[in-house]
C-alpha cells in the first residue's frame, strides 16, 4: 500500500479546502464591491479557476502523446462534481435551496456541453476541427451568461479610467485581488500535487490509463470544485453552489477537451468505456435535475443517492 502518496493527498486536500473557502471570500466581496454579478464570476470565473486542475491535465497529457487520459478526466471529473463533490457537500453543509426556474436554461446548456463531446466521437476521432467546436461552444455558453445578467456595462463605461477605478484600482480592490491571486495559485499547486500522488498510488497499483483518468486523476482534479461548493453550502450561496457547478461541467467537456484534442486529436482506444461513461453522465444529470425540479432543493438524503450513484458507476466501470 502507497502510503506516502495516500498521506500527501490528505494534506494538501486539507491545503486546498482551505485556500478555496478564501478563494470564495474573497470574490464575493470583489463581486459586492463592483456590481459586477455573481453569476458571471460563478459561472466563468470560479468555474474556469476550479477547472484549472483539468486543463493542466489535458494540456500535459496531449503533449507527452497521452490525450485519453484528460478525456477520461473531463468526463470523470462532471460525473464526480454532479455525484460525490454535490453529495459531499449536502452531507457535511446540510440543505441548499435551489430556485429551479433561474437556472432552466443555464442547465440545458450544461447538458449540452457536457454531451457534445459524445456526439463529435462518434467517428472515434476527436479531431481539430471537432476541438474548435467544442471551443466555440465554451465562448458561446459564457457570451450567453453575459447577455443574460447584463455585464455589458464594462463597455459601456464612459472612459477606461472610470472602468480601471471601478474593477482594479488597487486601493479599492487590492486585498481582494491579491488573495484572490494567491489562492488561485495555491489550488492550483495543491491540485497539481493531488495529481501527482494519484497517479503513484494509479501506477502502484497497476490500473489502466483509462481509469486513472475517470476515477483517481478526476477525483483529485474534483477538489477544488468540492471545496467551494461545500463553502457554498454552509452559506446558503446557491448562485456560487450552480454558478460553480455548470461552468465547470461546462468547461470539463468544451474548453479542457477541446484545447486537448487542439493540441493531440483524440482517438478512442476504447469506445465502450467512454460510451458508459457519458451514459452514467446522462443518467445522474437528469437524477440531479430531477431533485432540484421537483423540491428546490439538494439535501443530505438526496446527497447521499448521489453518492450511491457514483458508487455504482465507479463498480460497474471495474467489473465489467
Amino acid at each position: 500500500m502507497p502510503y506516502f502518496p495516500i498521506l500527501g493527498i490528505v494534506f494538501f486536500s486539507l491545503v486546498l479546502i482551505k485556500t478555496a473557502e478564501i478563494l470564495a471570500k474573497n470574490l464575493g466581496e470583489y463581486s459586492v464591491r463592483t456590481k459586477m454579478g455573481g453569476i458571471f464570476l460563478t459561472s466563468i470565473l470560479v468555474g474556469l479557476t476550479t477547472s484549472l486542475p483539468e486543463l493542466f491535465v489535458g494540456i500535459t497529457s496531449a503533449l507527452s502523446g497521452e490525450p485519453n487520459i484528460s478525456l477520461g478526466n473531463a468526463i470523470g471529473s462532471n460525473i464526480a462534481n454532479l455525484t460525490i463533490v454535490t453529495g459531499g457537500a449536502a452531507l457535511l453543509g446540510g440543505v441548499i435551496v435551489i430556485h429551479n426556474n433561474s437556472y432552466v436554461k443555464d442547465l440545458l446548456h450544461a447538458f449540452i456541453a457536457g454531451m457534445a463531446p459524445l456526439y463529435l466521437l462518434m467517428d472515434n476521432v476527436l479531431s481539430r476541427v471537432d476541438a474548435l467546436i467544442l471551443i466555440a461552444l465554451y465562448f458561446y455558453f459564457n457570451y450567453s451568461l453575459l447577455q443574460k445578467r447584463n455585464i455589458s456595462r464594462i463597455k459601456t463605461t464612459s472612459s477606461r479610467w472610470d472602468w480601471f477605478m471601478n474593477y482594479v484600482h488597487p486601493r479599492k480592490h487590492g486585498k481582494n485581488l491579491v488573495l484572490i491571486f494567491l489562492s488561485i495559485a495555491a489550488i492550483l499547486f495543491s491540485a497539481d500535487m493531488i495529481v501527482r500522488f494519484g497517479l503513484q498510488i494509479a501506477e502502484a497499483m497497476n490500473i489502466s490509463v483509462l481509469l486513472v483518468g475517470l476515477f483517481f486523476v478526476a477525483i483529485g482534479t474534483s477538489l477544488p470544485e468540492f471545496a467551494v461548493m461545500y463553502q457554498a453550502v454552509r452559506t446558503k450561496d446557491e448562485q456560487l453552489f450552480m454558478g460553480n457547478l455548470l461552468g465547470s461541467i461546462v468547461a470539463n467537456a468544451t474548453l479542457i477537451v477541446g484545447v486537448t484534442a487542439l493540441i493531440s486529436p483524440i482517438t478512442i482506444e476504447a469506445f465502450n468505456d467512454y460510451l458508459y461513461a457519458t451514459l452514467a453522465f446522462l443518467l445522474i444529470f437528469f437524477a440531479f435535475y430531477w431533485f432540484i425540479r421537483s423540491r428546490e432543493r439538494v439535501n443530505r438524503l438526496e446527497g447521499g443517492l448521489l453518492i450511491v450513484l457514483y458508487a455504482v458507476f465507479m463498480f460497474a466501470e471495474f467489473l465489467k
